[in-house]
């Protein structure tokens, strides 16, 4: 028997002839182009994690700024898909479609705000400057940035993801991915920005979720619980193993993606406790709690980007994770 490539996206990796025998194809959308932020799920295809413990082949196939992965999850053509944050979560209750997230790989969202160093020395000082914000971020995590800490509509200026405006003057903050616009300033400003993860001041949703349709957990729950529990085992070993495959996954479904990006994406999430930290460190990677969804949630309401009496329950399960999976993964 001939060996047989394992796709992941515009990636492969070749399987021996006895591993090549899966009974399946499991198909796992991302919502963006693939990225070190994506990388425990291409450690899982890398070394063989999904087939070896659930029998089956993952297909990843990367979303981007044309591709919209949640429709063709939604139309019955993929398995799973990575959501953004809770705000999607509850969009989808509102809208009555049955998406149910049931992974929360990221604990912290990796929304930041930057600044030039030495502009702003604490959170309550960014209310001092001019901040470039984005019509998504105004809409949502602004709004509780106003309600929650006193921020206000007028300091806030359009963000065109052009950093020309802020690396020209020092009193400008701008929004950012921590792994992203940071990595960006220092590149072409010659500096280290001041760094602020919305999170850290109490944004509190989860990010970089799995989710799928309910009906999927209702007729297949064991293969829902060994996807999340392949991927999370997946994430400890990316995180704390030898990532050299997946990496090289990563660079053949994303040319674009570097060594050095890479690298500095994996050291921000690790600095920062982005998917591993509080809840994760008893309960493992992708823990998702009643009580921290019921924060989020009460928190968007009182902001007024989330309407009141929304059935948010029905966006999330806590079946399949917090169990200690992948703990003893962990160096």
């Amino acid at each position: 028997m001939s060996a047989k490539p394992l796709v992941c996206g515009l990636a492969a990796v070749t399987l021996s002839a006895g591993a090549a025998m899966a009974q399946d194809t499991v198909v796992f959308g991302t919502n963006w182009l693939a990225q070190a932020e994506h990388g425990g799920f291409y450690q899982s295809v890398a070394d063989g994690t999904y087939l070896e413990e659930c029998g089956y082949q993952v297909e990843i196939l990367p979303g981007g700024p044309q591709v919209n992965n949640r429709a063709l999850m939604l139309a019955g053509r993929m398995d799973f898909h990575m959501g953004g944050d809770l705000l999607q979560a509850f969009n989808a209750a509102k809208e009555g479609i049955p998406v149910v997230n049931i992974a929360a790989i990221f604990q912290k969202h990796p929304q930041v705000i930057v600044t030039h160093p030495g502009e702003a020395e604490s959170w309550e000082d960014l209310k001092d400057l001019t901040l470039l914000i984005g019509d998504n971020g105004f809409q949502s995590y602004y709004q509780w940035m106003i309600a929650a800490h006193g921020f206000t509509a007028e300091q806030r200026e359009p963000y065109t993801f052009n950093p020309a405006p802020f690396l020209a003057d020092k009193r400008v903050g701008m929004q950012g991915y921590l792994s992203s616009e940071p990595y960006l300033v220092q590149k072409e400003g010659g500096f280290e920005p001041g760094v602020f993860l919305i999170a850290d001041a109490g944004y509190s949703s989860y990010a970089t979720t799995i989710e799928t349709m309910a009906d999927t957990i209702a007729e297949d729950p064991a293969k829902v619980q060994c996807f999340v529990d392949a991927s999370v085992k997946g994430w400890y070993n990316y995180l704390y193993g030898d990532n050299a495959a997946a990496n090289e996954l990563i660079k053949q479904a994303n040319p674009e993606m570097t060594d050095d990006k890479i690298a500095y994406a994996i050291e921000k999430m690790k600095a920062w406790g982005i998917v591993d930290s509080g809840d994760t460190e008893t309960m493992g990677i992708g823990v998702i709690t009643d009580a921290k969804v019921e924060d989020f949630y009460n928190k968007m309401v009182e902001a007024g980007v989330v309407e009141a009496g929304l059935d948010y329950s029905a966006t999330y399960t806590t079946e399949f994770v917090g169990k200690g999976v992948g703990l003893d993964l962990k160096n």
